[in-house]
């Protein structure tokens, strides 16, 4: 029961940060129908923003000293800063492009950012020491449970509340909710669409700088790709879910994380390497099964 109880709070944390992440990718494809891989770049930044820039060989200065609350401030605000940017200058002015188009922009944003990232930091790998104290054990009963585990649980689900209450009680998250269901006709009532995309943009690059702040804290390492294979994990779980739906996003992305942990516990152990593959064969399976995703929205189905 103990090894049962491991496993549900693995799979529950390894879920919630690709949930995060494809929270943040399934937030613009819904009004724009744009699959933004540099948000995996956000990320990135959000984790290299802990460094002073003048510590490019020495990494040992970093604003990690700083207060917990100083800290989720500054790396917040750096990482929103730059997604409403990156839309006003890479996504604006192609807005009306095809959807091909935006996404060649979109690799080709990630792929500037990570050059500007050696161009600054050095290519070598960093290390940090993010909240050291996060990596202290607890005890529930007789389980032992990692306290950072149950960290990023509680603010994937916080997160998750606070979205849904923005997106049902705010005017500005009715007009994002409209415009996921017809951006066109939600324009001609009314709703300015630079506004919109802006504010999703800072909605997901929030969601990035948290996405990131928990990540440094549970790897400790920093490199100029390290946000690639979250972005491609929740890119997945977007697409399992349902593309344009959050709760898809959100459903999906537990799914990829209690698969890869799933599949990390019963293979043995000289088949482990092997993991990623046969989570991708579970997912093979499930789109098989639901090509248009767990949760299809008729709005998209529609626009697509």
């Amino acid at each position: 029961m103990q090894n049962v109880i491991q496993n549900v709070v693995d799979a529950l944390s390894l879920g919630s940060l690709f949930a995060l992440t494809a929270l943040g990718i399934g937030l613009i494809f819904g009004i724009m129908r744009l699959i933004n891989f540099a948000h995996g770049d956000l990320i990135t930044i959000g984790a290299y923003a802990l460094i002073v820039p003048s510590s490019a060989v020495d990494a040992t200065m970093y604003i990690g000293d700083w207060p917990a609350p100083a800290i989720i401030v500054a790396i917040s605000a750096i990482v929103i800063v730059f997604a409403v940017i990156c839309e006003r200058l890479a996504f604006r002015p192609l807005r009306n492009a095809n959807p091909s188009v935006l996404l060649i922009a979109s690799f080709a944003l990630s792929f500037f950012l990570q050059n500007a990232i050696i161009m600054i930091y050095g290519g070598r790998p960093k290390g940090v020491n993010l909240w050291p104290e996060l990596g202290n054990a607890i005890f529930v009963g007789r389980v032992r449970l990692q306290l950072l585990q149950l960290v990023i649980i509680g603010m994937t689900m916080l997160l998750l509340a606070l979205l849904a209450l923005f997106l049902r009680r705010t005017h500005i998250g009715r007009q994002m909710r409209a415009a996921s269901e017809d951006f066109m006709m939600a324009r001609f009532l009314g709703v300015r669409a630079n506004r919109v995309i802006a504010v999703a943009f800072a909605i997901s690059g929030f969601l990035a700088a948290v996405v990131a702040m928990l990540y440094v804290v549970q790897s400790g390492n920093l490199t100029r790709n390290m946000g690639v294979p979250l972005v491609l994990a929740a890119f997945v779980a977007t697409v399992i879910g349902g593309m344009g739906s959050l709760v898809g996003a959100v459903l999906g992305g537990f799914i990829v994380g209690a698969a890869s942990v799933f599949f990390q516990v019963i293979l043995p152990p000289e088949m482990r390497l092997n993991r990623d593959a046969c989570v991708f064969a579970l997912i093979l399976v499930i789109l098989l099964l639901r090509p248009s995703g767990l949760i299809k929205l008729k709005a998209v189905e529609e626009r697509v």
